[in-house]
């Protein structure tokens, strides 16, 4: 195992960030602000709507309610520093501030990994098996679904964290807005083979599977749609899991673009953009996608405001 050079002399990392151009930098500050309140309060009024009204208690809408918990840590995590650094010129993050930021980031990213693929196959027993639905996806069931989701992603992040951790060598200039760890990764000056392999194996198996697994049971969804002799119902469904996938390709192919690649002594700006959709675009899509354009969500937004649901 490697272990921290203490003596380095890097206490602490400068951001590059997305541009060096003040202006640029005060566009992106108003971008990413709306992008963020939207992200928030989106999320956040989902997840007070499926806690509030009963008829929300149900497997889709609990998992639901663990995506929109995710994706406003996510965001927390690290968006808030994104905007205090557009208006300062050298923007630094001490060493163990970058470490903590990235772990969380990894962690809460690989638990909305195996969420989405346990939301997939959600919606495969309720469409191919609906008669079945309530046996199969019953409350232990669920529970046990999410309480594996949070410790495999916490095992997936835990243990390269302590088995394998580079030796930085003075260059603490980080080309990303946030600690990324391909990022840091990549001003190590130790032997980073070790390393790079264990980042793909973990890649494998909390992007490559589930995303395999998503596009499979989407396909059984597919089909099962067409057999629907309604063509509005068949519209509805294939546009319901058209935007599903869109949002679910945008997520896991922008993710796998940074991790299931060697490990290098270079980080590019494209990457950095990249990183922008699965960190930033991603979070505030779910809301809009899964659960804001939905009737019991819309229902039970009526409910809670006093006003009479809409037919």
């Amino acid at each position: 195992m490697e272990e921290w050079d203490n003596a380095t002399t890097v206490t602490e990392f400068v951001l590059v960030g997305l541009s060096s151009q003040s202006q640029v930098r005060a566009a992106l500050f108003v971008l990413f602000l709306i992008m963020y309140l939207a992200t928030v309060i989106g999320n956040s009024l989902i997840v007070t709507l499926i806690v509030w009204d009963s008829h929300l208690h149900t497997p889709m809408y609990f998992f639901l309610s663990n995506l929109s918990f995710i994706d406003v840590c996510y965001v927390t995590t690290t968006v808030p520093q994104m905007l205090a650094h557009c208006f300062t010129d050298r923007p630094t993050i001490s060493l163990g501030r970058c470490f903590a930021q990235m772990n969380i980031a990894i962690f809460l990213a690989e638990a909305e990994c195996f969420l989405l693929a346990i939301m997939a196959y959600d919606r495969f027993v309720a469409i191919c098996s609906p008669l079945r639905y309530s046996l199969i996806m019953r409350k232990r069931v669920c529970v046990l679904f999410a309480v594996g989701m949070w410790s495999t992603s916490f095992a997936l992040t835990i243990i390269p964290f302590f088995f394998l951790q580079p030796r930085l060598c003075g260059n603490n200039v980080l080309n990303h807005y946030r600690c990324e760890v391909q990022a840091v990764l990549s001003l190590a000056c130790s032997d980073l083979r070790a390393t790079g392999l264990l980042i793909l194996i973990s890649s494998f198996f909390s992007l490559v599977l589930p995303f395999a697994f998503i596009l499979m049971t989407y396909g059984r969804i597919g089909l099962a749609v067409l057999r629907i002799r309604s063509k509005q119902g068949q519209g509805k469904a294939l546009s319901t899991c058209g935007s599903h996938l869109a949002v679910v390709g945008i997520f896991y192919g922008s993710a796998m673009t940074m991790y299931l690649r060697r490990q290098t002594k270079t980080f590019s700006n494209q990457e950095k953009v990249a990183a922008v959709f699965y960190g930033v675009v991603t979070p505030m899509l779910n809301p809009l996608i899964y659960s804001l354009r939905n009737r019991d969500v819309k229902g039970a937004l009526w409910r809670m405001t006093g006003k009479k649901v809409e037919e």
